[in-house]
């Protein structure tokens, strides 16, 4: 793997520094080259080039909008057998602490990127963009992302939909029940989801929803700091509703108050944002059910009946 690596990267330096770390999905291993410190992650599954290539898409989207810092990513590379791995700049981290304000206000910035070119845009009176391949980021009308991505190990159909509730509901919710009814067949999870399904739509009544280009897996295991600032990273990204990002921020914690009032001194609440968060919620729930087994089956149906009152 280390030859591989080597030739891959064209450098005649590979050593191994640091511990191998293990996340849930990958493993990960930093290394010197000729060239600077890269950080490697490592997985054997199948899937795994598509995995890579959606993180990478989604590094290299939120990196085009010049809001946050995410590490440069270089290369994935196929493993001999099955496998792939997948290859960024080293950034020396620690815990999100002393700039989580500033996080907040970049996660919002981030939000706010296509809306400020659509609004550039009409300024302009422009209505054609610059056409695929252009460098700089084009204003998005729709909800969805020109890749498949994963949240976690879970392949994510991004589709494009001109409707927001529709993306939403046949994208994330109906495409993780779709897996609960395969692998467990649960008839109460199915029966409470067929009564929720229908009345998500008018939890969106009032509210505009321009696209925003999300991190899409932003829990506190995947941000961080360093001496000049926040760092996101491990993003499952797409165009969706500003709202989602901050679901699996409130459910597990590790985010100081001060990172969501500098969002929403950007991004107020609209009204609705508490019930629609748990809506976003549930989402997090069942990819946890899918991943980790029943122990988020409670909290799964506890979710759907408080939507459902």
């Amino acid at each position: 793997m280390e030859k591989l690596l080597k030739t891959e990267l064209k450098t005649s330096t590979l050593k191994a520094f640091g511990s191998s770390g293990g996340g849930y999905i990958s493993r990960g291993q930093s290394y010197e080259t000729d060239s600077g410190r890269v950080f490697v992650k490592i997985n054997h599954k199948p899937q795994a080039r598509k995995m890579f290539e959606g993180e990478m898409a989604s590094l290299e989207a939120i990196q085009k909008t010049n809001t946050l810092r995410v590490p440069q990513p270089i290369k994935v590379i196929d493993l001999p057998g099955e496998g792939a791995m997948f290859v960024m700049e080293y950034l020396k981290m620690k815990n999100l602490n002393k700039h989580s304000a500033k996080l907040g206000e970049q996660i919002a910035d981030l939000h706010l990127h296509n809306q400020k070119l659509g609004e550039k845009l009409k300024k302009e009176g422009n209505t054609v963009g610059k056409g695929a391949g252009h460098s700089e980021p084009q204003y998005v009308d729709k909800f969805g992302f020109h890749t498949v991505t994963c949240c976690g190990f879970i392949q994510q159909v991004n589709e494009w939909q001109s409707d927001w509730p529709t993306f939403f509901i046949r994208h994330r919710l109906q495409a993780q029940m779709d897996l609960i009814e395969k692998a467990y067949g649960d008839r109460e999870a199915i029966e409470l989801w067929s009564q929720l399904k229908l009345k998500i739509p008018e939890m969106f009544c009032d509210v505009e929803i321009i696209p925003a280009l999300l991190h899409g897996d932003l829990w506190a295991g995947n941000v961080a700091e360093d001496d000049f600032g926040p760092i996101v990273f491990d993003p499952a990204s797409f165009y969706g509703h500003s709202e989602f990002d901050l679901a699996i921020a409130v459910m597990f914690g590790g985010f100081s108050s001060s990172f969501f009032s500098a969002y929403h001194s950007k991004i107020p609440k609209a009204p609705g944002f508490e019930k629609r968060n748990k809506l976003y919620q549930l989402f997090n729930y069942i990819n946890h059910w899918n991943h980790f087994g029943t122990e988020y089956r409670g909290s799964t149906l506890n979710v759907m009946r408080k939507l459902l009152k």
